[in-house]
C-alpha cells in the first residue's frame, strides 16, 4: 500500500511539475526553514533547441516531395546512422521494442525458446522476448554497474536458452567482454538492447556491433530523439539485416509478395528525416552530457548518495541515476525546491504481472537497486547553474533530513 501511496504522490507531482512554465521563479522554504528562491528545473526539455532550423528544414523536405513511407529519407538514415555506430547496416523500424523482436525472430528465435535478460530496465526489453514467441529468463544485475550480471547469466542456461540479451543501461554497457564469453561457451546468440547507450562503447567498441545485432529506440527522451516513436537495428550481418527489413514490411519480398509471416513497423519518412537533421549533433550533445555528469560527479563527491560507477569511458549518460536509502524522501525535498526527477524503474521487471509466464528467478540486487535509484535532471541544454542548484539541494537534504529520513 505504502509503495502504490508513494507511485501516486510521486505521479502528481510530476503532473504538478510539468503544468509549470521552465522559467518559472518561486519561493521555498528550504531544509532548515529558511526561504530561498530557486528556478523549477524540469527533468528534461523536448523540444528542438539549437537543432530546431535543421529540424524544420527536414519536415518542410519531406511534405515538399510527399514521400512519406520507406523512401530516400529512410534509405539514407539508415547509411548515415549504421557509419555513426561503426555498423556495416542499419535497419529503419517503428521502435526500439520492435527491432528488439525483430532481432530475434530474424535469429530464429520464438516459441519454446528462452532468452536471459535483465530484471532491472524499462519492461520493454523482457515483452520483445515475449511478442518474439519466446519465454523471458531474469538473471540478476552487478551491484556496481546495474547491468546484468555475466555469473548470474551462467547460472540461469538451461536447455531452452537460445539467447543473451543485455541492456546498456542509463548509458553504461554491460559487461560484454564477460558476456561474450559465457555467451561462445553455451553457443548462445548475443542481442543487445542499446535504447539507452546511442554512441557509447564496451572496452572501445561500439555497442550493437558486438553480439548479433543491437537495437536502438529513438524516443523522444533518447540521446538522439525523433519525434515521435522510431527504433533501429545495426548489424554486421548482412542476411540478418535483409530478412529484418523483410519482416518490418509484411515479409515481402516484393510488393504484394509475402515470403514469410512479417509485421508492420516501419520508419516512416518524416521521422527518418528529423534524425537525420539530428545525427550531426549526436556527438556534440553526447561530450555535454558528460560534461554534466563531471560537475555532477565533483559537486555530490562527499554526499551520501552513491554516485554512478563508471566503469567505462563509453559511458554516455542517457541519465544521471544516484542512489539513496531515503529516495522518496529525497525526491519529495527536491520537488519542493522546483526540481522534477524520475525513477528508473520503481519495480523490477520480474515483479510485473505481465511476466507471469516469465521463469521464476529471485533478483535481490535488482529489486534493492529499485527502492533506491532516482534520476537527477541531465540533457545536452541544462545549464551548469542548474546543475550547481540540483547538486545544492541533494546536498542539503543529505545534511539536514537524511539521517532524519532513514
Amino acid at each position: 500500500m505504502a509503495r502504490g501511496s508513494a507511485a501516486r504522490r510521486r505521479t502528481a507531482l510530476h503532473r504538478r511539475l510539468l503544468s509549470a512554465p521552465p522559467e518559472s521563479v518561486h519561493r521555498r522554504r528550504g531544509t532548515h526553514g529558511a526561504d530561498v528562491t530557486a528556478r523549477r528545473i524540469p527533468f528534461l526539455r523536448l523540444a528542438p533547441g539549437e537543432d530546431a532550423d535543421a529540424v524544420r528544414a527536414a519536415i518542410d523536405r519531406v511534405i515538399a516531395r510527399g514521400w512519406f513511407v520507406l523512401g530516400p529519407e529512410v534509405e539514407a538514415f539508415e547509411a548515415e546512422f549504421a557509419r555513426a555506430c561503426g555498423a556495416a547496416h542499419a535497419v529503419g523500424v517503428g521502435t526500439g521494442t520492435d527491432a528488439l523482436a525483430l532481432i530475434l525472430r530474424a535469429l530464429g528465435i520464438g516459441s519454446g525458446d528462452e532468452v536471459i535478460t535483465t530484471p532491472l530496465s524499462a519492461a520493454y526489453s523482457a515483452l520483445a522476448v515475449m511478442m518474439a514467441g519466446a519465454r523471458p529468463v531474469f538473471a540478476d544485475v552487478d551491484a556496481a554497474r546495474l547491468t546484468i550480471d555475466p555469473a548470474r547469466i551462467e547460472r540461469a542456461i538451461g536447455p531452452r536458452t537460445r539467447a543473451v540479451m543485455p541492456v546498456h543501461l542509463y548509458g553504461q554497457a554491460a559487461d560484454m567482454a564477460a558476456i561474450e564469453d559465457v555467451a561462445a561457451r553455451h553457443h548462445l546468440a548475443i542481442v543487445e538492447d542499446c535504447c539507452h547507450a546511442h554512441l557509447a562503447t564496451a572496452g572501445g567498441r561500439p555497442v550493437g556491433t558486438i553480439g548479433a545485432a543491437g537495437a536502438f529506440s529513438f524516443y523522444p527522451t533518447k540521446n538522439l530523439g525523433a519525434l515521435g516513436d522510431a527504433g533501429a537495428v545495426v548489424t554486421n550481418d548482412r542476411a540478418l539485416a535483409e530478412r529484418i527489413a523483410r519482416l518490418r514490411n509484411g515479409g515481402q519480398t516484393d510488393r504484394y509478395h509475402h515470403a514469410e509471416f512479417g509485421v508492420n513497423t516501419r520508419l516512416d519518412e518524416m521521422q527518418a528525416a528529423i534524425l537525420r537533421a539530428r545525427l550531426p549533433w549526436l556527438n556534440r550533445w553526447t561530450e555535454r552530457r558528460r560534461a554534466l555528469a563531471r560537475q555532477y560527479r565533483e559537486r555530490l563527491a562527499r554526499g551520501p548518495v552513491d554516485m554512478p560507477q563508471q566503469l567505462d569511458p563509453g559511458h554516455v549518460y542517457h541519465l544521471f541515476v544516484v542512489r539513496s536509502s531515503a529516495r522518496d524522501a529525497l525526491q519529495a525535498h527536491l520537488a519542493a525546491q522546483g526540481i522534477e526527477t524520475l525513477i528508473h524503474y520503481p519495480l523490477s521487471i520480474a515483479d510485473q504481472p505481465a511476466m507471469a509466464a516469465a521463469a521464476p528467478a529471485p533478483c535481490p540486487e535488482a529489486a534493492r537497486a529499485c527502492g533506491e535509484v532516482i534520476s537527477l535532471p541531465l540533457y545536452p541544454a541544462l545549464d551548469d547553474a542548474d546543475v550547481e542548484l540540483v547538486a545544492a539541494a541533494v546536498s542539503a537534504f543529505t545534511k539536514g533530513q537524511y539521517e532524519c529520513a532513514r
